[in-house]
């Protein structure tokens, strides 16, 4: 498999070269290390948060929209796909960076994660990247400064000039599509956690509903994580059976029924403090290879009714 990296940095130049028709904007720090603004200085747009998650899945997934409804009302949905799903979905889109400096807080997924290599999953899929170019999309509402570039080089080991950041809120366009992409991502990481071998995931389809943008981060976290755990559906095809496939989807846990903004608030927004399992797709469809077809979970149109403000 060709470098991950190289793969996203080809993505990176299309955003670059498209970054006005994409409504994003970018420029270079003084250590020459490059920021693409997906939200925070710039609208963007529903087209430019598919690009970031493909940037984010390093090329390895295909990401479009379709028409839907929530609530009778019709609202864009973001559908995943791939075939690769422990290199584009584990190795490279997880969220499972993050990056905090005297001036800068922001949690980082993208195939940077791939050349660090300090995370489970890269022990269990066994992968491990090596490229002098490298991408870290960050989930923060300021835009990071030099110290954050320092620190990406220093850990992904390449130089400064070699590192791309783009950066979303949560509350943005880009902020929304990209979270609805993760419905895949998130069955993948927690099949893989139960004890699954991520190797014998052999294909994933996913969709859940695009949230309208909150007035804040917070209210945007709550939203995006409500339309995962209760809008997201998703489809895996996989090599061998398993006794926990039941808890993939977000209905097997104790939380479940309770909006997003119940459960950070009863934590005080400590998100390490709320349960694994909810950060899950609602609704799982798991195929074996010559074997059983199962559905597990349930979506709950009414809960992301409110949630939504429909």
């Amino acid at each position: 498999m060709e470098s991950l990296n190289r793969m996203a940095i080809e993505l990176v130049d299309e955003a670059l070269d498209f970054a006005e028709e994409l409504d994003i904007g970018a420029h270079e720090l003084e250590n020459e290390a490059t920021v693409l603004d997906f939200g925070v200085d710039f609208d963007g747009g529903i087209e430019s948060g598919l690009l970031l998650a493909e940037i984010q899945t390093a090329g390895l997934a295909t990401v479009q929209t379709r028409m839907d409804e929530v609530g009778g009302a019709p609202i864009p949905h973001v559908e995943l796909a791939t075939d690769h799903p422990a290199l584009a979905l584990l190795c490279s889109q997880k969220a499972g960076w993050e990056v905090t400096t005297e001036s800068f807080e922001g949690l980082g997924s993208g195939p940077a994660r791939a050349l660090v290599g300090e995370e489970e999953e890269f022990s269990r899929v066994g992968y491990h990247d090596a490229f002098d170019l490298t991408v870290l999309a960050l989930e923060s509402d300021q835009l990071p400064d030099e110290s954050v570039a320092e620190q990406v080089a220093d850990m992904a080991d390449v130089e400064p000039s070699g590192v791309f950041l783009p950066v979303f809120p949560s509350a943005s366009i880009a902020g929304s599509v990209t979270m609805a992409a993760r419905a895949a991502e998130l069955a993948a990481f927690r099949l893989s956690e139960l004890g699954y071998d991520p190797l014998d995931i052999v294909s994933v389809s996913a969709s859940a509903p695009v949230a309208p943008i909150a007035e804040d981060e917070q209210a945007a976290m709550a939203r995006t994580n409500d339309a995962l755990a209760y809008g997201g559906q998703v489809h895996l095809t996989v090599r061998e059976e398993f006794d926990r496939f039941g808890d993939i989807a977000s209905t097997a846990t104790d939380e479940y029924d309770k909006p997003f903004a119940q459960i950070f608030e009863e934590v005080d927004w400590d998100f390490y403090e709320v349960e694994d399992g909810v950060f899950a797709p609602a609704q799982v469809t798991v195929d074996v290879l010559g074997g059983s077809t199962t559905v597990y979970g349930e979506t709950n149109e009414e809960l992301l009714a409110e949630s939504f403000g429909l």
